[in-house]
């Protein structure tokens, strides 16, 4: 016969004791006579008083009544701690295959329901199957995640065919206040527009917000230390929130988004099955309406709504929304070549040469063109490329004889005036007429440059003197000039002939 259980035991051996018939003990019990009676046997054989069995745990009293039972649980019990941990190793292990296991190890141990109604009980004695109270602070967290059901409920203008809708969804977790939207996909751009969105329509900015394990908001899943992609760090400074991503294949990290995520299926997806919209604005005022009013329905268990929970405690713990709204931006990476110019859409923007063979991260907004290294550094700032050249350089970029190179590429007729005037104005004499000479201007550029660069080698007094005994010759060029600075002229002419008389008057001449 099958172990009773205790309470009813010590029911019907307290009532025994006080006199009461079978009958009687039967009814109060809700059991049968013959059920009655054997416990009764087994009390008497056993030498069992109410008194002493109500100081005896459960054990003890079901081995004194129930002897062979007893001997059946004193099999040795296996390491349930090392069967769980194996059982939570992988998905595909089960009870089934752990008990064949044990079984070849131990022939006469328990069998496969014994093993599993014992697992179960040391479960349930340790704890492991309870479950933790979630509390959520008021304007806390927002919980965010994709529908896993999507529609094809809207049609295109041109071909007539129907695209497919997927719905974002946002929760508050102490309100369980929901916000919706559809996109015709789950890329990047519609992620970040969708948490813009519910920021606004729920009027302010929680202090966490939630999201899955997803590429558009992380690129290395870590408990410790995730890495955020870019541009959802990016939209997460912006509005000053501490993204916070559930743990993978850990659904009940996100419970509340989940649970509105089903809810929302039935009462939301199911009422827009069938209809049809000719673009998704109609179809997010239609889910945005409908939001309303399942909002706004009683809870079952509990008194109020989501949208009074919503008013009365998330909506006053929000903190202000930014004055300006979020900038979309976009991010690429790209590792700097040897001419360190990075690629862009078509335009090549500089960064500093230092960073060359170093991978960077591209920061593009409608206007500028931002340049981070791999701390989230900016290392380069330019203005977007809309036309023009193709490269876009700064200077300050290059190296130094790159940059000398550079700037004699860049300059004109009128630089080396300038900087000839520095000199001397004889220099600049030179230089001007060096320029005059030629047909093309740029033709003389060259000539200017080495003419110039005598000043670092000679000095600019030895230029300027060169410069001016080359205007008295009338031969203003750079291979007159280079001679003059190599074997220098006599600065004194030669002294007079002295008087002699073999010698003519010059009177004699004339």
């Amino acid at each position: 016969m099958r172990c009773m259980e205790i309470m009813s035991i010590l029911e019907i051996l307290n009532m025994s004791e006080q006199g009461f018939t079978q009958r009687e003990i039967a009814c109060a019990t809700n059991r049968g006579k013959s059920t009655v009676n054997d416990i009764q046997q087994r009390c008497r054989n056993a030498g069992l008083t109410y008194e002493e069995a109500s100081r005896m745990s459960n054990m003890e009293i079901r081995a004194r009544l129930y002897p062979s039972n007893a001997a059946t649980e004193k099999k040795e019990e296996p390491d349930w701690e090392s069967v769980h941990t194996w059982l939570r190793g992988g998905k595909r292990r089960n009870l089934q295959y752990a008990w064949e296991e044990y079984r070849l190890k131990k022939p006469d141990g328990l069998c496969y329901s014994q093993y599993c109604r014992r697992y179960r009980q040391w479960r349930e004695a340790t704890g492991k199957t309870v479950k933790m109270v979630q509390s959520h602070e008021p304007g806390k967290e927002l919980f965010v995640d994709w529908m896993g059901d999507t529609l094809d409920c809207v049609k295109e203008f041109q071909t007539g065919l129907l695209q497919t809708a997927h719905f974002f969804v946002a929760t508050l977790g102490c309100s369980c206040y929901p916000y919706v939207e559809a996109f015709p996909d789950e890329g990047q751009e519609n992620w970040l527009t969708a948490h813009i969105h519910a920021l606004e329509y729920i009027g302010g900015t929680p202090r966490v917000i939630v999201p899955d394990n997803c590429k558009t908001a992380v690129t290395k899943p870590n408990y410790y230390d995730p890495k955020l992609n870019s541009a959802y760090w990016e939209l997460a400074k912006h509005y000053g929130v501490a993204v916070i991503p559930a743990r993978v294949k850990k659904p009940k990290d996100k419970a509340i988004v989940e649970g509105s995520v089903g809810w929302l299926e039935t009462w939301l997806l199911e009422w827009l099955r069938g209809n049809v919209y000719f673009d998704f604005a109609e179809l997010n005022r239609e889910i945005r309406g409908r939001i309303k009013t399942l909002a706004e329905r009683p809870f079952q268990e509990r008194r109020g709504s989501r949208a009074s929970e919503f008013e009365s405690f998330d909506r006053p713990a929000l903190r202000p929304l930014p004055a300006k709204r979020f900038e979309m931006v976009t991010y690429a990476t790209r590792r700097v070549p040897d001419n360190y110019h990075v690629e862009y859409e078509g335009y090549y923007y500089s960064v500093p040469y230092t960073f060359y063979k170093q991978d960077v991260t591209i920061r593009a907004s409608a206007s500028m063109i931002e340049i981070m290294n791999n701390n989230r550094e900016r290392i380069a700032l330019h203005q977007r490329g809309q036309n023009g050249a193709r490269y876009i350089t700064e200077t300050a970029h290059m190296p130094e004889k790159h940059r000398r190179q550079y700037e004699n590429n860049r300059r004109n007729g009128s630089d080396y005036l300038k900087w000839a005037a520095t000199v001397g104005k004889n220099t600049r004499t030179v230089i001007e007429r060096v320029l005059k000479a030629q047909r093309f201007e740029e033709t003389a550029y060259r000539g200017c440059m080495g003419i110039l660069q005598f000043e670092k080698k000679f000095g600019a007094e030895k230029l300027e003197a060169a410069c001016e005994q080359a205007l008295r010759m009338g031969s203003a060029c750079y291979t007159t000039i280079r001679s003059l600075l190599r074997n220098p002229l006599p600065e004194k002419p030669p002294c007079p002939l002295p008087l002699h008389e073999n010698l003519r008057d010059p009177s004699e001449f004339v």
